[in-house]
Formats: C-alpha cells, structure tokens, sequence
C-alpha cells in the first residue's frame, strides 16, 4: 500500500479508499504518472510509488492519455510552490546555488494546506520535504507505523499541537470519512476513532461466525 513516509520499503497489500479513488479519478486525465503520484503522496500523506498508481489507474479503468514520463515542454503540478522545485545537492555544482534554493529547516504549505519542511538536500523531493504535523508527532511517539495515518482532531490543518493529532489506522480513517467522524472538535473526532475502530471490531467478528 502507499506507505507513511518515513516507513520502510515494505510491501503491503493498499486498501484503496473512496477518496482516494476519487481524487485519483479527477487528477489523473492530461497528467503522467510520476506528476500524479507527486500529487497523491502530497493529497494523502502516503508513499505511493509510480507502478502502485500505474496499476490503480489501469484497475479503475482510467485514461491518463500520458506515457508517465516529464516529457520536453512539461510543467509540473507544484511549479510555482515556494520550495517543492527546489534542487538537491547534487544536482548543481558549488556555488551555483539557484536562487530558488531554499536551506533545510524551510517551511512552505502544499496546494492542499498542509505544513511541510525541508530535511533534507538529497533524494526525491518527498524525501527532501515532510509533513510537519507527522514530524512533530513521531518527535513524540517515534515513527508513524505501516498503514496508519494522522489526523487533524479539530480539522484545522494548521493547529500542529500535538494534542490535536491522533493516529488512526487506515481502516479506520476510511470508516470515519465514510460515516463523516472527522469533527471540529479534538474529543469529538477522538470519540469517532473510537466508534469508527469498533464498527470494524464488530464487522470482523461477525465474519468469523
């Protein structure tokens, strides 16, 4: 599955969300692979890599229209965010810094809202920049584990008090979108991971029987 970043490259099987089909169905028309999972891994916090989306996209009978590569003339999705373009090290020689270049410790906010930060001069531009709410959380608590993700407990993406975050798993962040459990309220969205976590509980043990 697309996997927290940060985690290591173990294989899982994804359980693709509705909403995550969905926002791969409206991104994916005109655009390449590698640009639509840049925009995946962004929208959902995931490390998606180009052959998971390559398959998802051929699975749910959509049409890029692209071969999925950056091809002469293309502009990517980000062009124009304050520090996603920037260049790793190696990519330019000693004092050739471009003016765009933007020191580790950099802060810029996606198109989708969230808080990320530079760690890094090296790597892919999802291994040079992370989350900020994921970062402050694992300070915490250490690494986000496979197939679980963080969420906003009052909704707002830009209260990063690690009092409004709470991890859930997958499955629970699917049922919670599903049944609308995500509040404005830190207790409220708790008491949702709460529900939503016995829902599943409760569907499993009724498969058993």
């Amino acid at each position: 599955m697309g996997r927290p970043k940060g985690s290591k490259n173990k294989k899982t099987f994804h359980y693709w969300t509705e909403e995550e089909k969905k926002y791969l169905a409206e991104v994916t028309s005109g655009r390449g692979y590698l640009e639509i999972t840049e925009m995946m891994t962004a929208k959902f916090n995931l490390d998606y890599t180009k052959t998971q989306i390559a398959g998802a996209i051929k699975r749910y009978g959509l049409n890029t229209g692209r071969t999925g590569r950056f091809e002469k003339g293309h502009v990517p999705f980000n062009k124009g965010t304050k520090g996603l373009t920037s260049a790793n090290k190696t990519s330019f020689k000693k004092g050739n810094v471009p003016h765009t270049y933007l020191p580790i410790g950099s802060e810029s906010v996606t198109r989708d809202g969230y808080t990320i930060v530079k760690v890094s001069d090296e790597g892919t531009r999802n291994q040079q920049w992370r989350p900020k709410h994921r970062l402050i959380w694992e300070k915490h608590h250490g690494p986000v584990p496979d197939g679980y993700a963080i969420v906003f407990g009052d909704g707002d993406k830009t209260n990063l008090s690690i009092d409004n975050l709470i991890l859930v798993s997958r499955s629970q962040l699917s049922v919670m979108n599903t049944k609308k459990l995500i509040k404005n309220d830190v207790e409220l969205t708790q008491a949702g991971a709460n529900i939503a976590q016995l829902m599943l509980a409760i569907n499993k043990a009724k498969k058993k029987k």
